[in-house]
């Protein structure tokens, strides 16, 4: 019997999710691979999904994970940052002209020579948070599935590149450490981490702030971090796992596809990722000649992939989280700022294709 007419409950398909991205992480423990929490449950569950698997994801579970993440984040946030702002303009100010640019090749790429329409061509274009996209793609009358696959694919290969790039290109080692473990950080901060991940997330989720399990927990941490309540990142048992429910999460965006899928959305989102990669490194290599960074945090900076995603490959670099979630705060701010508008404007002059 095919596995996609496999019937299972609900637990029991988390379950099997579980059991199989704890395997890939075993796998890739053995084999000595980098990130095997990230990258294991990853490769198990992409595997898995392609043979059409009956996984399921954790749900709020998964949700709750980025805030462990967006704490990283504030706890790095402290007067030190703030001084070094100034540094980060210039570069910073390159971000508009990398959104503008990215619009002007990405939504004809996707009208013109895939066939999208117009709300689901400029949604799958901009390289913003891939659940914010896809909200904000659907309420503009987009298509949800290819909108959810294209994201997909778009982070799925920008973060098992962005590692090989750091190592080979940048001479990046990705061993520095995670955190300190539980036991070694204060009870009392501990709980202070866990209030702003709690707190900042629901909070931010009521009042509708894009991206509210990271940047909730961020701007609560930082104010703690700012007032000198706590002054180190989430123990590193807390990312690892933060890192594993990343991992699964972005393979199981691929149950259930089909052939037709494949062919066109997939591969859409592939040959896009490859002209979104020669952008950002034609920016990368514009900020690092002209020294506006550390090129390993520059390349961070501008890579295109999720900002969960690119907060962990900054943390096992050991690169200035700051200047990394400056750059990518700026970016989606500007994409969701920009895209109810650009979409409105797209819909209205474009018209029906032909």
């Amino acid at each position: 019997m095919p596995l996609s007419r496999i019937q299972i409950s609900p637990t029991l398909s988390r379950l099997l999710t579980f059991g199989l991205a704890s395997a890939g992480v075993g796998v890739f423990v053995l084999l000595d691979l980098p990130l095997p929490f990230l990258f294991g449950p990853m490769a198990a569950c992409l595997i898995a999904a392609l043979m059409h698997a009956p996984l399921r994801g954790f749900g709020q579970v998964s949700v709750g994970a980025r805030t462990i993440l967006g704490v990283a984040v504030g706890a790095s946030i402290t007067p030190a940052l703030f001084a070094q702002l100034p540094t980060m303009l210039a570069s910073i100010a390159l971000m508009p002209l990398f959104i503008l640019i990215i619009a002007l090749f990405g939504v004809p790429f996707f009208r013109r020579i895939w066939g999208f329409d117009a709300p689901t061509a400029y949604y799958a274009a901009m390289p913003g948070g891939l659940q914010d996209m896809v909200i904000f793609g659907t309420e503009a009358g987009g298509d949800t599935r290819a909108l959810s696959l294209v994201h997909a694919t778009r982070v799925l290969i920008i973060i098992t590149l962005a590692p090989i790039f750091l190592t080979h290109l940048y001479g990046a080692s990705l061993t520095n450490p995670m955190g300190p473990p539980a036991t070694d950080i204060p009870v009392e901060e501990l709980l202070l981490m866990v209030a702003a991940a709690s707190i900042g997330w629901k909070v931010a989720e009521r009042v509708g702030l894009f991206g509210a399990s990271i940047l909730g927990p961020m701007i609560v941490a930082a104010a703690l971090s700012l007032s000198d309540l706590i002054h180190i990142r989430p123990p590193r048992e807390a990312i690892m796992a933060a890192q594993f429910l990343i991992g699964c999460g972005i393979g199981i965006h691929f149950v259930g596809v089909t052939f037709a899928e494949l062919r066109r959305v997939v591969a859409a989102g592939v040959t896009y990722v490859v002209l979104l990669a020669l952008l950002s490194a034609a920016f990368t290599l514009t900020a690092s000649q002209l020294g506006l960074g550390n090129p390993v945090e520059i390349f961070l900076a501008f890579a295109p992939g999720g900002q969960a995603e690119m907060t962990v490959l900054a943390i096992v670099t050991g690169a200035d989280l700051g200047f990394v979630v400056t750059h990518h705060l700026t970016r989606i701010v500007l994409v969701i700022l920009g895209a109810p508008i650009a979409a409105g404007l797209i819909r209205r002059w474009s018209g029906p294709r032909d």
